[in-house]
């Protein structure tokens, strides 16, 4: 039994969707879907019709693409209320979301041990997936927040979400941000003193685990400073995210954090001449 993970799927790329054809039998398997499935209810029921019935179990997380504002069949879905319907969807395919309880793992650690020394090398593995958004706080010292977007632009960097992620009902952006972090963080202090987790996110957790060299000044829609020690702080032997494109294994404070991207044709062609989820899949669980 392995837990498995992938993000990054981008299915309204005709190419990518080939990434569901001649799917293998992984029913021992639980799979992660870290996120930027596509942007319409559409793609999203794709992947969970595809996938479920193949794993084990799937979890599912957001990403930005999956929150921007699309006509569906009963209008346009913007903001929360995009995302509840994401949470409605994925519900109806048996799919957890990071509105559902924490399950725990139950197949092999592998040779992980607790962060940040605590929590002893057998307590339970609770996996968490989590929405946390971002808050443009990975902006470069010297960076008013006020001239972000003139600045993103100079560098050919200006995310997308700026005209495409309402927000709604929250003020901004980073309000919504600071809202999921407040609550989640709530949620994760309350687990049983001793649990570790398995972090699961669709952006990344610290500033120093972003490798997007090709558009550097994308960073300020990557995350946020405040999840920057959750790694230790909700004892995490590993953390799963996406967002980047760049898929890789580092490590911070003995804590394994693997970035699942797919990603869009044009990046993935140097690595497969087509896509197969089994070439995509990262095995986070058991550990190395």
């Amino acid at each position: 039994m392995r837990l498995l993970a992938v993000s990054d799927l981008h299915l309204g790329h005709a190419e990518n969707r080939a990434i569901l054809d001649d799917l293998d039998d992984h029913r021992d398997d639980w799979l992660v879907l870290c996120g930027d499935i596509g942007e319409s209810l559409a793609h999203a029921a794709l992947a969970f019709e595809a996938l479920a019935p193949r794993f084990g179990k799937l979890i599912w997380v957001p990403g930005n693409h999956e929150l921007w504002t699309t006509e569906e069949a009963d209008g346009p879905l913007a903001g929360e209320a995009k995302y509840e319907a994401l949470v409605a969807l994925a519900r109806s395919f048996g799919v957890l979301t990071p509105e559902d309880p924490y399950p725990e793992w139950p197949g092999p650690h592998g040779t992980i041990r607790p962060a940040g020394g605590a929590g002893g090398a057998d307590g339970p593995l609770v996996l968490c997936p989590l929405f946390l958004l971002y808050d443009y706080s990975f902006r470069p010292p010297g960076i008013a927040l006020g001239d972000l977007r003139a600045w993103a632009a100079e560098g050919h960097a200006l995310c997308a979400d700026e005209f495409h992620l309402s927000p709604a009902p929250h003020a901004d952006r980073a309000s919504w941000c600071r809202s999921r972090v407040e609550t989640t963080a709530a949620r994760l202090a309350a687990l049983p003193p001793g649990t570790r987790t398995v972090l699961i996110n669709h952006f990344p957790l610290r500033r120093d685990l972003l490798f997007i060299h090709r558009v550097p000044r994308l960073a300020p829609w990557c995350g946020t400073v405040h999840t920057e020690d959750w790694h230790q702080r909700f004892n995490a032997p590993v953390v799963v995210t996406g967002h980047q494109h760049v898929p890789r294994t580092d490590w911070r404070d003995g804590t394994r954090f693997e970035e699942v991207s797919l990603g869009y044709p044009r990046e993935w062609r140097g690595r497969f001449p087509a896509p197969r989820l089994a070439d995509v899949m990262r095995v986070v669980l058991p550990g190395p």
